[in-house]
């Protein structure tokens, strides 16, 4: 009876929640005491559900780059656990690589995050080799003897319902969901089955929370007034140049011209056939067409506003979620604010909501052994430079290099090391390699035996050296450099 009672009063504090929360988004677009609303006059609407939600990532082409942008950069790359510094791959690490390899968990997690978004959770089932059947679904996991995970499913909003919550006052879990109706499809898309699903075989995750522990607040609930104004701005623009790039035209008959009703059949059927492309040409007796003005504006500007609204509460920068970024248009600033934004989604939600949460219940369930020290995330890098960006970077490096190595006074103002460090951006460990490359080429130089041919060459620079430092007393000529001038042969002419 008491169990009765709890779980009465728990399923009426959620409809309370629901309702107030409906009574508030009744006041949604209202001014002047009521007298004006602006959402009735604009056509949007008051109460948003999940299946509005759903339909429109379906259809629309922004509400699902909205979803998807975030969401597939998140998992770019290769990810996984952690456990030691060590060369050696510990237990944990094993298991985690070999669950992977054959249930591909980053490929469950992307579908679990879409899912997540787009509702006010989303659920990943845990298929473990205890139930063996669907009635055991809805019993906690029997962890004797350790179990094995044989498949995880993702599941949305609509079709993981939340069946009842923990009404003991005294569980850590009081108010959170028990157990779940999961709605399971086969895989031909037309036969479905409900089943009872107890938590400790799900996953739950309500992405961006308030108030609610479990129920998170759905993206593209922000933002969906300007997703149905993108449908009426474009979807105007399509009508519009549907009706007014091609011109209408106008008729006028001859006050003089008597139409009988077989030549204003013929006219009819005339104009008929070439507004459905049966024709291009019109003999009109007595009557004078005229074309009318087209009437077509550039929704551009109309449409960019809207974008920009979205980009700036979503955190997307317009070109990235406009698909210019593939074109690599989006500028260096947008593309670091928005690795940023990406950075602080995987450490806060999707590391804390999805992934560290489904490796404790492994361990927990004896699928993964216990860890031994505490482990972390691995992400792949996201400010890692492109192959086109690192050769960029080399190129100016190679040509600051040269200018510096070609300046006679480039050493005595800015050292090695310095100029390494703060002009070409080396850390304490690339230059300590720099150096001791170059001592090593060095002594290399110094120790290598000279061929008879560079042995030759250095002796004559030398030579020529030597004689340039010491020039001999008297050239050919008898010229003596003491004097200035040819000695006079003796007996010369007086």
């Amino acid at each position: 009876m008491g169990d009765n009672i709890n779980a009465l009063r728990s399923r009426l504090n959620v409809l309370s929640t629901l309702i107030s929360r409906a009574n508030l988004m009744s006041r949604l677009g209202q001014q002047y005491d009521d007298s004006r609303k602006i959402y009735a006059a604009l056509g949007y609407k008051i109460q948003l559900t999940y299946e509005d939600f759903a339909s429109y990532y379906e259809r629309n082409e922004m509400a699902k780059a909205i979803i998807n942008r975030p969401v597939e950069t998140t998992w770019r790359g290769e990810f996984g656990i952690l456990e030691s510094d060590d060369e050696d791959v510990t237990p944990l690490e094993t298991a985690w690589e070999e669950l992977n390899d054959r249930i591909s968990l980053k490929q469950a997690f992307v579908r679990l995050d879409k899912l997540s978004s787009l509702g006010n959770y989303g659920v990943l089932f845990l298929g473990l080799d205890d139930a063996k059947n669907s009635q055991m679904f809805s019993k906690p996991v029997d962890v004797g003897g350790g179990r094995k995970l044989l498949y995880i499913k993702p599941y949305g909003q609509g079709n993981a319902k939340i069946s009842s919550y923990d009404t003991n006052t005294g569980s850590p879990r009081y108010g959170l969901p028990l157990t779940y109706s999961l709605n399971i499809i086969d895989a031909s898309g037309t036969t479905s089955s409900t089943v009872q699903a107890h938590y400790d075989r799900i996953i739950h995750v309500p992405g961006e929370t308030l108030e609610s522990e479990y129920l998170g607040v759905p993206t593209l609930q922000v933002v969906f007034n300007r997703l149905m104004d993108l449908e009426k701005l474009v979807g105007g623009s399509a009508e519009m140049f549907w009706r007014g790039a091609r011109p209408g035209y106008q008729g006028k008959v001859d006050p003089e011209f008597i139409m009988t009703p077989e030549t204003e059949a013929g006219l009819k059927d005339q104009i008929d056939e070439y507004e459905h492309n049966l024709r291009r040409i019109i003999t009109s007796s007595g009557v004078d067409l005229q074309s009318l003005a087209m009437q077509v504006a550039d929704p551009k500007s109309h449409v960019d506003i809207q974008i920009q609204m979205i980009s700036a509460v979503t955190g997307i920068p317009k070109r990235i979620l406009t698909g210019s970024e593939l074109g690599e248009l989006a500028s260096s600033e947008d593309k670091t604010n928005w690795l940023s934004l990406i950075a602080s989604r995987r450490s806060e939600y999707a590391e804390l909501q999805i992934v560290r949460p489904f490796v404790d219940r492994m361990i927990e369930h004896g699928v993964f052994p216990p860890a031994k020290e505490n482990y972390s995330v691995q992400w792949e890098d996201l400010f890692a430079q492109s192959d086109k960006e690192q050769a960029e970077v080399g190129r100016t490096r190679s040509e600051s290099l040269r200018n510096y190595a070609m300046s006679p006074t480039a050493e005595s103002i800015v050292p090695p090391d310095a100029f390494y460090e703060f002009f070409l951006g080396f850390d304490a460990d690339q230059i300590e390699m720099i150096t001791q490359l170059k001592e090593e080429m060095i002594e290399e130089e110094q120790n290598r035996v000279l061929t008879p041919e560079e042995q030759a060459i250095i002796d004559a620079e030398a030579k020529a050296k030597a004689n340039l430092n010491n020039p001999l007393p008297a050239d050919d000529h008898g010229t003596d450099p003491k004097v200035g001038k040819a000695n006079e042969p003796k007996g010369g002419n007086k």
